[in-house]
């Protein structure tokens, strides 16, 4: 691997109802331990984990726990963004997040895709 710091993206469009949303964020924190430079874009109902409390009850066992995995993720610096539309549907504003997760357009990952950036959806 490159002195280079690689980036990835995690496309989550699944919520707090799918095991998805649990495998997402355990591969997302994998890419970290291996030094890359992780972010996470929610959209659909992938937006859902990101409110405040709603991810307390998901556990996909032998998973960690979801909340745990996303405060772990913002802990180690990772940047998760939250679809602005797909926020917006389901009346979320940004204190109804989790501290730390960002609403925002695509055009943040465009951007990371156009320096290079691999991708993976869930």
């Amino acid at each position: 691997m490159s002195q280079d710091v690689r980036n990835l993206v995690v496309m989550v469009t699944h919520g707090i109802d799918h095991e998805l949303s649990s495998v997402a964020l355990t591969i997302a924190l994998g890419g970290m331990t291996a030094g890359l430079k992780v972010s996470i874009f929610l959209t659909r109902s992938g937006v859902d984990i990101a409110r405040r409390r709603a991810a307390d009850a998901t556990h996909v066992k032998p998973l960690e726990p979801l909340a745990d995995m996303m405060r772990d993720f913002l802990a180690r610096g990772g940047a998760i963004w939250a679809c602005t539309p797909c926020v917006k549907s389901r009346g979320y504003a940004q204190e109804d997040l989790v501290d730390g997760v960002v609403v925002a357009g695509a055009s943040a990952v465009h951007e990371l895709i156009m320096g290079g950036a691999a991708t993976l959806s869930f």
